[in-house]
């Protein structure tokens, strides 16, 4: 159940009530991939983050530990220790990433496991029967994420499969959920727009699955080679012919600026994995500009990695020690970088959801823009 609270031109506040607790949006979905955040951050640790929704992949954890596993220690939340809503990816993206070990047909996807390198088949129903096993609170749609570029033809059959693909998804989700040993069976669906970067096609698609009457709707295929502007003007385009009264959901996007740009066409789910890679990379998201602690300029530095953060880590810890545990490839370097960026993402969309509360977002994007495009000092 998707509630609009208010607006600020396109900009939604809204909420989406779960069986699993309310989601206040626009939200940012931490990618615990297989169960886990990458960084030594746990599940306790995500609560001080002020973390609302975890993303899991339906793939990874179909490979390892084996749903059937996360099915008998009663589904992903109580495998994790996780009390709050969890999102499950497909398995698609990753299915069409594994290009040199995969073949399509209609009925599904032939593949090798990037584990074992053993067979496995996955199509519409055994992705929901996967993730009714790993019993998230919400299921992603069995899609083709088709290769960007492609061709005009490429990406009509790919759609149009994808399409037929979501009614046998909607189907198997409906027919799981009536069965009386499903651990959630109150399991929402979102369906997934494609197209590319071809604006007829990806409106024609959004027209013909939002009669589908899903919980909510997300545009994949995005933020995979094409240019920012690009991306920018398929979601301009798209998203007005997509139920206003149900979330939208931009897929593995992206930079705090992306997700700005964003919010500001009309989206309200985000997922990416740059606030956890970049901080094991060193780098830092603050409000003036992004960080590098590699540089030999922090090795003295006492004061926390951003003035302005309220965050565990900069409560405690200095620039030059995090720097030194970096450079010494100590895991707890990694875990509070990971912990900082976190808690960053999150706080801005805390941020983002009060600008459009105050009917004040253009000028939070502005001024938010700005920071984060500051040479760093």
């Amino acid at each position: 159940m998707y509630r609009i609270i208010c607006k600020d031109r396109n900009a939604k506040r809204g909420e989406v009530q779960t069986v699993h607790g309310t989601i206040q949006t626009p939200v940012f979905m931490n990618v615990g991939t297989v169960g886990a955040m990458k960084g030594a951050v746990s599940t306790r640790d995500l609560q001080g983050m002020k973390t609302q929704v975890v993303l899991c992949n339906t793939y990874h954890l179909h490979v390892r530990p084996g749903d059937d596993v996360v099915a008998k220690m009663g589904g992903i939340r109580r495998f994790m220790a996780w009390d709050k809503p969890v999102l499950t990816d497909s398995g698609g993206f990753q299915v069409f990433s594994l290009s040199k070990l995969r073949k399509i047909k209609e009925e599904g996807v032939y593949f090798n496991s990037h584990v074992d390198g053993r067979k496995i088949f996955m199509g519409p129903e055994e992705s929901m029967q996967i993730q009714s096993h790993i019993a998230s609170t919400i299921a992603m749609a069995f899609d083709e994420c088709p290769p960007h570029p492609a061709t005009r033809k490429y990406m009509q059959d790919s759609v149009d499969r994808t399409a037929r693909w979501l009614e046998r998804c909607k189907r198997e989700m409906k027919r799981l959920n009536g069965l009386e040993d499903t651990i959630n069976p109150k399991q929402m669906l979102f369906g997934i727009n494609q197209g590319g970067t071809y604006e007829d096609i990806r409106i024609e698609h959004a027209k013909r699955i939002r009669e589908m009457d899903l919980d909510g709707y997300a545009l994949g295929g995005l933020a995979v080679g094409e240019s920012h502007e690009e991306m920018y003007r398929i979601i301009e385009e798209t998203v007005p012919y997509l139920p206003e009264d149900k979330p939208t959901y931009l897929m593995g996007v992206g930079t705090p600026m992306n997700i700005l740009e964003a919010v500001e066409r009309g989206v309200d789910f985000f997922d990416c994995v740059y606030p956890a890679r970049n901080g094991r990379h060193g780098h830092a998201y603050t409000n003036h500009g992004k960080m590098n602690l590699q540089n030999a300029r922090y090795e003295l530095d006492d004061r926390p990695l951003d003035e302005t953060c309220d965050c565990s880590v900069c409560r405690h810890y200095s620039r030059a020690y995090i720097r030194h545990l970096l450079k010494a490839k100590e895991m707890l370097g990694l875990r509070l970088m990971v912990t900082h960026n976190l808690y960053f993402y999150n706080t801005m969309m805390e941020e983002i959801r009060d600008a459009i509360e105050k009917g004040c977002f253009q000028e939070y994007k502005k001024k938010k823009a700005e920071q984060l495009e500051e040479d760093h000092k």
